[in-house]
């Protein structure tokens, strides 16, 4: 029993429940195969068992783009096709969509995507050095959309903060949903962020236009189907 007068120790919320998923037996071979080489669990990386290292990783250095979310890998694996140049860390914590993506990038042969499985901000919190990404992607987070729920979302004020300050001078962090009220919610925050700056600030609403390189996956066409909007948010770190 604790002591009177003492104080429950903080619970931190997180944005995401870890459900297990069978693999299918395309799944598990690309699983068996690829992920020594090209996965790494966030929980090492926090314990020190593996240093946070993507020079190392990659063999190189070259702009570092983080996706949060993942998924099944298909927005993940075209946009690192497109840009050879810059390397990509997606973090997921779905088991089956980080072995659909090594499916995806053995296929491709692309040698620029590193996949870690856990929780990212945990990993932007401990690991990740201020200053040193290019880009933060956050496309179709989890909406939460009950109103008792809604506390559980990515997308508030200290992980922008926190998520601005891992980002270079002129890096971008780029959200996308189809939920109104959650895009609603991520403008107000980034708005309300010293660091960001709109760069559709003089768009209607503030949306950023839908870039044509950001692939329209399953997830997003079913959306459209269902008649609910997509918003795009584009925001720049200042000097």
């Amino acid at each position: 029993m604790a002591e009177p007068g003492a104080t429950r120790p903080h619970r931190q919320i997180t944005s995401f429940v870890h459900h297990r998923s069978r693999l299918t037996e395309g799944q598990q071979h690309a699983w068996d195969r690829w992920w020594p080489v090209r996965g790494r669990d966030v929980a090492d990386l926090l314990s020190g068992a593996e240093p946070y290292d993507p020079p190392a990783w990659f063999g190189r250095v070259a702009p570092l783009v983080l996706e949060i979310g993942s998924g099944m890998g298909e927005s993940t694996a075209a946009l690192a096709a497109a840009a050879p140049d810059v390397d990509h860390i997606a973090v997921e914590v779905f088991e089956p969509g980080l072995a659909q993506l090594l499916m995806r990038i053995a296929d491709a042969e692309l040698t620029n995507v590193a996949l870690l499985r856990g929780d990212a901000v945990a990993l932007l919190k401990e690991r990740v050095p201020p200053a040193s990404l290019s880009g933060v992607r956050i496309f179709f987070p989890d909406p939460w959309p009950k109103r008792k729920h809604r506390k559980r979302r990515l997308v508030q004020p200290d992980f922008v903060a926190l998520a601005a300050s891992r980002l270079q001078p002129g890096g971008t962090l780029h959200l996308a949903t189809d939920w109104d009220d959650y895009a609603t919610q991520m403008r107000s925050v980034c708005d309300g962020e010293p660091l960001l700056e709109n760069t559709a600030a003089d768009q209607p609403g503030g949306w950023a236009p839908r870039p044509e390189w950001r692939p329209v996956t399953k997830f997003e066409q079913r959306a459209r189907i269902e008649g609910r909007d997509v918003h795009d948010l584009m925001y720049r770190r200042r000097p």
